[in-house]
């Protein structure tokens, strides 16, 4: 699954402090430096970065919008993305069945991994495409031993990067998220490339576990509530149209613009 620390984005807003010195005499080079500085320290972090000591150590000390994002899985856990339990464990074909795919759906599988999810949508879009999206070149040389295996025509392996997926701009109907949202290290950056990349009626289904059930045994981390959903959503302009509760133990929530 994807996706490794790079930078921090900063973005800095201009506060309002100029009021009734608008309409009076000219600043002063030295109070406008003043004001200047004013503004840089009221204006808030409008990315919802931070960075402080890890609450958890399975994560990364970086943190968005009071979430701790957590390490990523790397390549050598392959094999657990293909574990013999995991189509009865997470209900992987009733979340298939709860997309509603379309037969000529582009479908953009975002960490793709080994192809556990990409392979099974495939037959679902014969007139459409699959887009495989990870950064792990390990990753990427298995899903395409794979679809040479199988012989798949409609499997495009894409290489992304932390902050961008590389998918064609408003050119995806669904972009599938399963259990790597939470392993974004620029989630913000990652998030808005996917909203430009959604077509009109385009749709973002973000699986994640339960974070408001105890009784799911998954590392805390490794979990999200709807609630913190929503909020990093709504912060790139995407807004929950369903949440989904038919899956054992996760979230299947579906975002448009």
């Amino acid at each position: 699954m994807p996706f490794h620390p790079k930078f921090l984005l900063l973005i800095s807003t201009a506060g309002l402090l100029l009021g009734p010195l608008a309409c009076t005499q000219p600043l002063t080079e030295s109070t406008a430096a003043q004001l200047t500085e004013a503004r840089r320290q009221a204006a808030p972090d409008t990315s919802g970065y931070e960075r402080r000591a890890p609450q958890d150590l399975n994560g990364i000390g970086k943190y968005y919008l009071g979430r701790q994002i957590a390490h990523v899985m790397g390549h050598e856990g392959a094999s657990w993305l293909e574990r013999a339990d995991r189509q009865q464990e997470e209900g992987t074909d009733i979340l298939l069945r709860e997309l509603n795919l379309k037969p000529t759906d582009v479908v953009a599988d975002i960490g793709a991994g080994t192809g556990f999810f990409t392979f099974r949508i495939s037959p679902l879009v014969p007139r459409g495409r699959v887009l495989a999206v990870d950064i792990q070149p390990e990753m990427l040389t298995a899903l395409r031993e794979t679809k040479d295996r199988l012989q798949v025509r409609n499997v495009v392996p894409v290489r992304g990067t932390t902050d961008n997926p590389n998918l064609p701009a408003k050119g995806v109907d669904v972009v599938l998220i399963v259990d790597a949202y939470h392993e974004f290290d620029h989630p913000r950056e990652m998030m808005r490339a996917i909203r430009n990349s959604l077509a009109p009626a385009g749709r973002v289904a973000l699986v994640e576990y339960r974070a408001e059930d105890a009784e799911v045994p998954i590392k805390r981390i490794h979990k999200m509530s709807i609630a913190q959903a929503r909020r990093e959503m709504a912060a790139l302009g995407l807004r929950l149209t369903d949440s989904i509760e038919s899956l054992p133990q996760q979230h299947l929530l579906i975002f448009q613009r």
